[in-house]
C-alpha cells in the first residue's frame, strides 16, 4: 500500500522496501530470529510482498524494550543505512501502563505515539516519517484489511498473544489472517517447541 499510494503516486520508479527484522537479544518468549526469517521467506514466496522490489536483512540491534528512545534508534538506524522513507508502527513495543486500569488497552503508549515522536526527533529531518495504517482481521470479507471505524465490528485485531496461542494449540486461525507457509511456519515451531 505504502509503495502504491505514497511512492508509485509520487513518481518513484522502483521503489525498494526493506524488510528488516531484529537480529538481536529478545525476550524469551519473542519468536526467535530463525523462525521470523523463514516466514518472512514465506510471505515474500506466497506474494503478500513483492519479492523483486524487497530487501530482507537482519537488523542486528537488541529488542531493548525502551519505548520512544527505542523508536527514535531504530528510525535512525535505518536513515544512516540509506532509507529516505520509514514506516512507523504501532506503539513503541506495546509497554504495559504501570496502572493497568489508567489507560483504555493498558498500554503506557497510544498506537500513534512512535509516529508523534519521529515527527519531534532531532537528526531525523532527512526521513520521511510514514504512519502505519492499523490493520486487523476483517470478519465480513475473510481477510486482513485496513482498520475501519465505521465497521468497526467487523473486525478482530487478533493479538500477538492469542496468534502465539493458536500455534501452541494446533488451533487454525481464520482464513485470509496470515499467509499459509508464514503460519505453517509458526505452528511447526511452537508445536515443536
Amino acid at each position: 500500500d505504502t509503495r502504491r499510494r505514497l511512492l508509485e503516486e509520487r513518481g518513484f520508479k522502483n521503489p525498494v522496501l526493506l524488510l528488516h527484522p531484529l537480529g538481536g537479544w529478545t525476550k524469551d518468549d519473542d519468536v526467535p530470529l530463525e523462525t521470523r526469517m523463514l516466514q518472512h521467506k514465506a510471505v515474500l514466496e506466497d506474494g503478500v510482498l513483492d519479492a523483486k522490489s524487497t530487501l530482507l536483512a537482519i537488523f542486528p540491534s537488541p529488542m531493548m524494550y525502551a519505548g520512544p528512545v527505542e523508536v527514535q534508534w531504530h528510525a535512525k538506524a535505518r536513515m544512516n543505512a540509506g532509507a529516505n522513507f520509514y514506516i512507523v508502527g504501532r506503539d513503541p513495543a506495546g509497554i504495559p501502563h504501570p496502572d493497568s486500569t489508567a489507560t483504555l488497552d493498558g498500554n503506557l503508549y497510544d498506537p500513534t505515539h512512535g509516529a508523534r515522536v519521529l515527527s519531534m526527533a532531532r537528526g531525523l529531518q532527512k526521513l520521511e516519517i510514514i504512519p502505519f495504517k492499523v490493520a486487523a482481521y476483517d470478519m465480513v470479507n475473510k481477510k486482513m484489511s485496513f482498520f475501519d471505524p465505521a465497521r468497526k465490528q467487523d473486525f478482530d485485531f487478533i493479538s500477538g498473544t492469542r496468534m502465539r496461542n493458536f500455534a501452541r494449540t494446533g488451533e487454525l486461525p481464520p482464513n485470509g489472517f496470515m499467509a499459509p507457509k508464514a503460519w505453517d511456519v509458526l505452528a511447526k515451531y511452537y508445536q515443536n517447541k
